[in-house]
């Protein structure tokens, strides 16, 4: 496993992180701490979780998640572990967490920071991450941005504030973004500067061979502000591994939370999915290892964010790290990517 240094931190992260949002849902906690422990024994340092998982997010599962992750934490040496978890923003229809009080600002910020650790059972948090922005922006899969959406917000300066006030306190170590925009990560990089507050780390977006958006505006932004990029969903939802084409199998995600998977249900998936499936097994490997070695072949990408459901799946998501791909087959890549341009953004 190789590990590369997390924007201008300490912290030197795997280049696969273990997601974590189905413990609590799908995963029982003896699969999570299987999974835990085979994503360590393999040299995984890095964990990402949020205070509103598992997802679906539900009011009766809400926060088991990390919960879930404490209970294998306490077990091993804390020291070892890169610990990654998010704050939830407003926006969203979750009123259970902290009765609907979702605001950045200084009071949910400790609320939130404290739950977290007494979930985690920690006395510290390496990664602290806004798991998407306090103002209004086009998310999860919309694309268009619309004034008429605005909505109150807190300022970024203020949120700066907050979260250096947990970092003061010993609680979160570095700071990071998440489904953040070019404005957002310039604007926040840009006051910790001038105020003399943290700065982020990172930045946690979707990136895959159907969602490259990223490789514009927000490489940039990412280059010229030392603001690293975290993969999430990098087979796209389970699409790149090939099992939905031909309709969701039994016990999948797509079969199990019908509308959870819209963000990716879109014209032009299926047809690309199905030529980078096509181009894996014409180059002798399985369609989510090429996926995942493309991700991580990425010079913005500090991790590779993999998830499962089963240890088999794990394992195989492991194995990608070995894969290195070719001029060629980027160069076929780039093809595919010109014919199916992000069709899932």
């Amino acid at each position: 496993m190789n590990y590369r240094q997390l924007g201008d931190s300490e912290l030197r992260v795997s280049e696969l992180c273990l997601g974590t949002m189905t413990f609590g849902e799908q995963n029982t906690l003896e699969d999570a701490k299987a999974q835990l422990d085979r994503a360590f024994d393999a040299g995984i340092n890095f964990v990402d979780a949020a205070e509103m998982y598992p997802v679906p997010t539900r009011a009766e599962t809400q926060g088991r998640t990390e919960s879930y992750i404490g209970e294998w934490l306490s077990e091993r040496p804390r020291d070892k572990v890169v610990l990654a978890t998010k704050i939830a923003g407003p926006g969203r229809p979750i009123a259970w967490v902290r009765n609907g009080s979702l605001a950045i600002n200084r009071a949910n910020v400790r609320r939130a920071v404290e739950d977290s650790l007494r979930r985690l059972r920690t006395d510290y948090i390496d990664l602290y991450q806004i798991h998407w922005p306090d103002r209004y922006v086009p998310q999860f899969g919309a694309t268009v941005y619309d004034p008429a959406n605005e909505r109150s917000s807190t300022p970024i300066a203020e949120q700066l504030a907050a979260l250096a006030e947990v970092i003061r306190d010993g609680k979160v170590r570095y700071i990071g973004l998440s489904n953040e925009t070019p404005w957002g990560v310039t604007q926040f990089s840009h006051l910790a500067q001038h105020l003399g507050l943290p700065k982020p780390v990172s930045i946690q977006n979707a990136y895959s061979l159907i969602n490259r958006t990223f490789d514009s505006a927000l490489a940039e932004a990412s280059r010229r502000e030392d603001v690293p990029l975290l993969a999430y969903s990098p087979l796209g939802f389970g699409l790149l591994t090939g099992k939905y084409l031909g309709g969701p199998p039994p016990g999948s995600r797509l079969a199990l939370f019908e509308t959870f998977g819209q963000r990716y249900r879109k014209p032009n998936v299926d047809e690309a999915v199905q030529a980078y499936v096509k181009l894996a097994r014409a180059n002798g490997l399985t369609p989510a290892s090429l996926a995942l070695a493309f991700v991580r072949s990425r010079w913005f990408v500090a991790s590779t964010i993999i998830g499962a459901t089963t240890l088999e799946q794990l394992e195989e998501n492991i194995q990608s790290a070995g894969v290195v791909l070719g001029k060629d087959v980027l160069a076929e890549i780039d093809q595919l990517h010109a014919r199916y341009p992000s069709p899932a953004p």
